[in-house]
C-alpha cells in the first residue's frame, strides 16, 4: 500500500507539474500574441476561458474519476491539452478562444481536482495533508521548472515554435497517467454520488469554501497572465517577468508542502485565513513598494510561498468535511469557484489594463479579496485533524 501510494503521488505530482506548470507560463506569450490584435483584452479574454472551461470541466472530469479512476481522465485530458497549445500557434482570435478553452479542458483532466482525489482516497487521515501537499508540490515544481524552459524556447525558437514544442511536451501526461490508473475501492452501503453531490450544494460550509476559493483563482490567475506586462510596462527587460513567476514556483515547492503539514497540526481554515492575509499584504507591497529587481523577486518569493498552499488546505477540507469517497468530484465542485475568479482575474486584467493603461485598480481589488478570502474561512466548521 505504502509503495502504491508513493507512486500515485509521483505520478500525479508530475502530471500536475507539466500541466499546471505550462498554464503558468503562459502569460509570457501576452505580448507577442497580443501584438495581433492591437490590445491585450483578446488573449486576456482566451486566459480566462482557459480558467472558466477548467473549472466548470472538474467536476465532470472528477466524478467519471471517482467511479472509474483517474488515469485515462488524465489521458484524455492530456490529448485536450495539446490540441489546445496547437490551436493557439495558429493566431486567430477563434483559434486563440478556442484553444484556451481546450486547455482548460484538459486540465479540468489533469490538474488538481482528479489527481489530489486519488491521493486523498490513498492516503491514511492522519497523513491525508502531508500527502497532498507533496503531491502539489509537483505543481510547483513544475512551474519551477516550465517557466525557464518556455523562456528559453521563446527565446530559441520563436514564439509559435516553442508553442508547438509544448504541444508535444504535454503528451508526456499520456504515458504518467498509468501510474494513477484503478478504479476506487467501493463501499458496500455507502454514500451515493447523487447523495454527495446534494449533500454538498446545501452545506454552508461548502458555499464558504467555493468563496474563498474564488478568490484563489481571481489571484492566480491575474498575476501569472499579466505580471511579465506589468514589469514591462515598467521598462524592465523580459527576463524579469519570467524570473519572478520561476520565484514563485520555486518558493511553492517550499509553500505546498509546508502548508499541507501545518494542514495536519492545526485547523486548515484558519491557516488558509493567514495565508490570505499574507497574498493581501504582498499584493499592497507592489502598489506602495518602489518596483525594482530586488523587490520584485522578494514580493515573489513571499507570494510564492502561498501560491498552491491553498490547495492541500482546501482539498483536504473537503475530504475532512464531506468523506473522501467522492472527493475529486466534490472538489472539484469547490474548485468551480476558483476558476470563475480566474476568469475574471485573467480577463479583467486586460480590460482594466486596456481602459486605464494601468493595473493599479487591479492591485487594489486583490487586496481586498484576499482579506474577504481570510474572513470567509473562520465560520467554516472543522473538525481537528487527529479527527479528520
Amino acid at each position: 500500500m505504502a509503495l502504491r501510494l508513493l507512486i500515485l503521488v509521483l505520478c500525479a505530482g508530475s502530471i500536475m507539474g507539466i500541466a499546471v506548470g505550462f498554464r503558468q507560463g503562459l502569460g509570457l506569450y501576452l505580448p507577442f500574441v497580443s501584438a495581433g490584435f492591437g490590445g491585450r483584452e483578446t488573449f486576456a479574454l482566451a486566459m480566462g476561458l482557459m480558467n472558466l472551461f477548467w473549472g466548470f470541466g472538474a467536476p465532470f472530469a472528477g466524478a467519471i474519476a471517482d467511479r472509474y479512476g483517474p488515469g485515462r481522465v488524465a489521458a484524455v485530458g492530456g490529448i485536450a491539452y495539446a490540441v489546445g497549445l496547437w490551436l493557439m500557434v495558429l493566431g486567430g482570435s477563434e483559434e486563440l478562444l478556442v484553444g484556451g478553452m481546450m486547455i482548460g479542458l484538459g486540465l479540468s483532466g489533469t490538474g488538481f481536482t482528479v489527481l489530489l482525489g486519488a491521493v486523498g482516497r490513498a492516503a491514511p487521515p492522519e497523513r491525508r495533508s502531508a500527502a497532498l501537499g507533496l503531491a502539489a508540490m509537483g505543481g510547483s515544481l513544475g512551474q519551477f521548472l516550465a517557466l525557464p524552459y518556455i523562456h528559453f524556447l521563446i527565446e530559441g525558437t520563436g514564439w509559435q515554435t516553442s508553442l508547438l514544442i509544448l504541444a508535444v511536451s504535454v503528451l508526456l501526461i499520456v504515458p504518467l497517467a498509468l501510474g494513477t490508473a484503478g478504479r476506487p475501492a467501493e463501499t458496500a452501503g455507502g454514500q451515493s454520488m447523487g447523495a454527495a453531490f446534494s449533500q454538498a450544494l446545501a452545506s454552508r460550509d461548502f458555499w464558504l469554501l467555493n468563496s474563498a476559493f474564488f478568490v484563489c483563482g481571481f489571484h492566480l490567475a491575474f498575476v501569472a497572465v499579466h505580471l511579465p506586462a506589468f514589469l514591462s510596462d515598467r521598462g524592465f527587460e523580459p527576463w524579469l517577468g519570467a524570473a519572478a513567476l520561476t520565484v514563485i514556483g520555486f518558493a511553492n515547492i517550499i509553500g505546498s508542502y509546508v502548508f499541507g503539514v501545518l494542514g495536519d497540526r492545526y485547523l486548515k481554515k484558519n491557516v488558509l485565513s493567514i495565508l490570505y492575509l499574507i497574498r493581501a499584504a504582498v499584493f499592497a507591497g507592489f502598489l506602495i513598494l518602489p518596483i525594482t529587481p530586488v523587490t520584485v523577486l522578494t514580493l515573489t518569493a513571499l507570494l510564492g510561498l502561498t501560491w498552491l498552499g491553498t490547495v492541500p488546505l482546501t482539498s483536504g477540507l473537503v475530504g475532512a468535511i464531506f468523506g473522501v469517497r467522492y472527493m475529486s468530484m466534490v472538489f472539484g465542485l469547490v474548485f468551480v469557484g476558483h476558476q470563475v475568479g480566474g476568469f475574471l482575474g485573467a480577463w479583467l486584467g486586460g480590460t482594466a489594463f486596456d481602459a486605464l493603461q494601468s493595473y493599479d485598480v487591479m492591485w487594489v481589488v486583490s487586496i481586498a479579496l484576499g482579506v474577504m478570502s481570510a474572513a470567509l474561512h473562520w465560520p467554516i466548521r472543522e473538525v481537528r485533524p487527529a479527527a479528520a
